[in-house]
């Protein structure tokens, strides 16, 4: 299957995205994390589209969505949400599985909650819900969030280094399994003019989705959606117990840990397509 690239006006922003498959399948929409963009999911995709219609858009402020600049659009996770909701009602998305990863689960985790009855299944790949499986790399970003200031935020703004990017998607994996595109094109992306204060912004308000964690927790009990985790567990960031920590609220819940790190797709994106392919005929039975 061919992937197609387009663009969709949501309110004032231009969104990119990432589609292939058949306009008749079961729709999988994969929500991408920080640094990158739909790109990740370029080895993905392919590797779904013969069973599924494949969308995957870029976030306001991440790769190539046209978004306003700081100042004149909020930069939250609730309306990175209401972009997402936005961009599903444009494109007449009536049902869907989420993908979520890093930043796409706080993301996707608000979409579900607004549209439970949208959400078919859910594939959690190192998208976290839970405090179990925050490390303690989060310490600076913890200060910054208990005493904002301009000190406390500058002590996060090594993270958006090249080396710290470039970190994200080496640590626990196998370095010859891991192409250097990705990481060279989020250098490039986080480089572009105010995109760090826009990150930072987004650091600070990665609070609200701490503070959300139980009510993500309650809507987990009260629908139980079909879960997977697929998680790398050298994870520096979310742990594996993130993963494991679904089960409690989703007894049902599916939990395989890949020896990798954050970005799992990288060097295991066979085996989670397998996953999910296996997964999503076992636990979806009717998402016309």
């Amino acid at each position: 299957m061919t992937t197609l690239y387009k663009m969709q006006k949501v309110e004032d922003v231009d969104v990119f995205y990432r589609e292939a498959g058949r306009l008749d399948a079961p729709v999988l929409l994969l929500l991408h994390g920080y640094p990158t963009a739909s790109h990740m999911f370029r080895d993905l995709i392919p590797l779904l589209a013969n069973d599924y219609h494949v969308i995957a858009p870029d976030l306001p402020g991440f790769g190539n969505t046209k978004a306003p600049p700081r100042g004149t659009f909020d930069y939250s996770f609730d309306h990175l949400a209401q972009i997402v909701i936005g961009f599903t009602n444009a494109l007449n998305l009536k049902k869907y599985a989420l993908y979520v990863f890093d930043y796409g689960a706080p993301t996707g985790f608000r979409v579900a909650v607004a549209h439970p009855e949208r959400v078919t299944a859910i594939i959690s790949q190192n998208g976290n819900a839970y405090e179990d499986g925050l490390s303690n790399v989060w310490g600076p970003y913890q200060a910054y969030w208990r005493a904002p200031s301009e000190k406390t935020r500058e002590a996060c703004r090594d993270a958006l280094s090249p080396e710290a990017i470039r970190m994200q998607y080496l640590h626990g994996a196998d370095p010859l399994k891991v192409s250097p595109d990705g990481y060279t094109l989020d250098i490039a992306y986080m480089s572009r003019p105010g995109m760090d204060d826009i990150q930072l912004d987004l650091v600070l308000d990665y609070r609200t989705n701490v503070a959300s964690y139980p009510a993500w927790q309650a809507y987990f009990r009260e629908h139980q959606p079909p879960l997977l985790a697929v998680w790398g567990d050298q994870d520096p960031f979310f742990l594996p117990a993130g993963a494991k920590a679904y089960k409690r609220d989703i007894p049902e819940a599916e939990v395989h840990l890949l020896n990798t790190g954050h970005f799992a797709l990288e060097t295991n994106a066979r085996d989670i397509a397998d996953y999910i392919r296996d997964f999503l005929k076992r636990k979806v039975k009717d998402v016309s």
